[in-house]
């Protein structure tokens, strides 16, 4: 790339362009702030300190043997080194596996093998049991270990420092706006590799191309036309998984300054809105939970913030506007999947908004909802939702047959139901696997636990299907609560606002819902506890 001052959006072809036209467009800011309050950490990173770091990672990898196309997972909580490690492994040829640092010892085995990854960069404190689960793995070669000193050459994998191999690449450092000397990827080769929460069985690797990855950053940022470079947006999402990977793209393209915490606290939140003058951020229903019940709320100025954006998992209307009217914030929702890279659909700052719709799909991306046989449904009527477009996922990592499935006649088949409106809204209705056939009535958990949800008592609900020899499934509803109420007082509230079929059978308390690691309430773990 020799012509960087001309360079625009449509010449963009990689991962590490981002950094380049960052750079390029916005000159020399504050990029990244990153915040462990806890642990009374703070550093700053502008963005041509990223870069040179990523361009130095990157002569590192090299260095120590790693070619076009091998894998490298990066496993750590949110902080500079992941970005930065991102950056780099794209510069290297090498492929991204994003791996969530919650994951147990045989979840990261797993991934390892089957993604034939070559070096893991981590941190100091996940070392330990990354020895003990990746022991004896022939495959892998190094662990890369910020916090750590020297090597350890006796131990396979070997550990060496993060400091160790950028210093291996000192000397390519100034080579940032320009791609390094030979290995360079392409806009068609694999770029990601994308783990997903497998609902049975192992998770699968969804694979990501530059393209894939940059068609979505910049469709998915033209939506958000009210950001301006160097206001302050909050990065609390994990950036191992796909929503947090692609605010992390978009950020790099509106020259945002991103204040970074590796984890989600409601109280590190509000405190950084007050400091920073926080005008937006990306989350999931769970946190915006978190916040609109936060004792912590009112000692904070959140004035500032304009609008957040929700993603991942339904968000409750009544939680929408709950958390609206606390905080002055417009809460845009939108849609997507890690196959999809993963935006499918969102709300522009300039279009009207539905509350309990995710939106419009977004450009270049076109949505359908079919039924059984893949054809499309009238206006209003629901069907599973399909989509195609430059961002759809080339398939699954070595699982071809899962790979068709999911990928027929041209479009991604998300397993996702839902309808649109005569204004071309989309609304999701439920995960096909969750919906509830009770008596041959079709059930979506979603109608109840949305009526559920306005009950002044309940903070959330969670609605699963349960065997019964009479009637196949009855509705059960798993509910977390304000204050005290009974059973049989939350079922005739839902039996004033529902048919009886869709009412609610088995009422059962809980102090909290299980979550996975991105924050969506985890059905699977659900049924497992709730349904005997």
């Amino acid at each position: 790339m020799n012509d960087n001052n001309s360079m625009t959006l449509q010449d963009l072809r990689v991962l590490y362009d981002l950094s380049i036209y960052n750079c390029v467009h916005f000159g020399p800011y504050t990029q990244i702030i990153y915040e462990d309050l806890q642990n009374k950490v703070v550093r700053q990173y502008t963005n041509i300190e990223v870069a040179r770091e990523a361009t130095q990672l990157a002569a590192g990898l090299r260095a120590m043997g790693i070619e076009k196309g091998d894998r490298v997972i990066v496993m750590m909580p949110n902080c500079p080194e992941v970005v930065i490690s991102y950056q780099a492994i794209a510069r290297a040829g090498a492929v991204i596996i994003p791996v969530l640092p919650l994951l147990k010892g045989a979840e990261v085995r797993y991934i390892a093998e089957n993604s034939g990854a070559k070096v893991i960069i981590t941190s100091a404190l996940l070392v330990p049991m990354l020895q003990s689960a990746l022991s004896a793995l022939s495959t892998l070669h190094y662990i890369i270990a910020t916090g750590v000193t020297g090597t350890q050459p006796t131990i396979e994998p070997q550990l060496v420092a993060y400091a160790d191999v950028l210093a291996k690449g000192a000397d390519k450092a100034d080579a940032y706006l320009t791609d390094l000397d030979e290995g360079a990827p392409s806009t068609n080769d694999m770029s990601v590799v994308l783990y997903t929460s497998g609902t049975t069985g192992h998770p699968k690797g969804v694979v990501l191309t530059h393209r894939n990855l940059i068609a979505n950053a910049i469709s998915a940022m033209g939506v958000e036309q009210d950001i301006h470079s160097n206001e302050a947006q909050l990065a609390v999402l994990p950036l191992a998984h796909s929503y947090g990977i692609v605010a992390c793209n978009i950020a790099y393209l509106t020259g945002v300054t991103v204040v970074m915490h590796p984890r989600f606290d409601p109280a590190s939140v509000l405190s950084a809105i007050e400091r920073h003058k926080i005008v937006s951020f990306a989350g999931v229903p769970a946190m915006f939970v978190a916040l609109l019940y936060s004792p912590e709320a009112e000692k904070y100025d959140t004035s500032s913030l304009m609008y957040c954006v929700s993603g991942s998992a339904p968000l409750p209307v009544e939680i929408l506007k709950g958390f609206e009217q606390k905080f002055s914030c417009q809460i845009r929702e939108g849609y997507g999947l890690s196959e999809a890279a993963p935006v499918l659909t969102a709300h522009a700052a300039d279009m009207p908004r539905k509350p309990g719709s995710v939106g419009i799909p977004i450009a270049g991306v076109e949505v359908c909802i079919v039924d059984v046989n893949d054809n499309p449904v009238p206006v209003g009527e629901i069907g599973e939702i399909i989509a195609r477009g430059p961002n759809i996922m080339q398939g699954y990592y070595n699982m071809p047959e899962e790979t068709q499935a999911a990928l027929r006649h041209g479009w991604l088949h998300t397993g996702d139901m839902g309808r649109f409106d005569e204004d071309g809204y989309v609304y999701i209705v439920e995960r096909k696997k969750d919906l509830i056939i009770r008596g041959g009535f079709n059930i979506y958990p979603r109608d109840v636990e949305e009526v559920l949800a306005t009950h002044p008592a309940v903070i959330e609900a969670a609605v699963i299907g349960i065997p019964s020899e009479r009637m196949g499934e009855e509705v059960k509803a798993i509910v977390v609560t304000s204050r005290p109420v009974d059973a049989e007082t939350l079922m005739a509230y839902c039996r004033e606002r529902l048919a009886n079929y869709k009412t609610p059978s088995v009422i059962e308390f809980v102090d909290a819902l299980p979550r996975n690691a991105i924050g969506k309430i985890d059905k699977k773990e659900l049924r497992k506890r709730h349904v005997h």
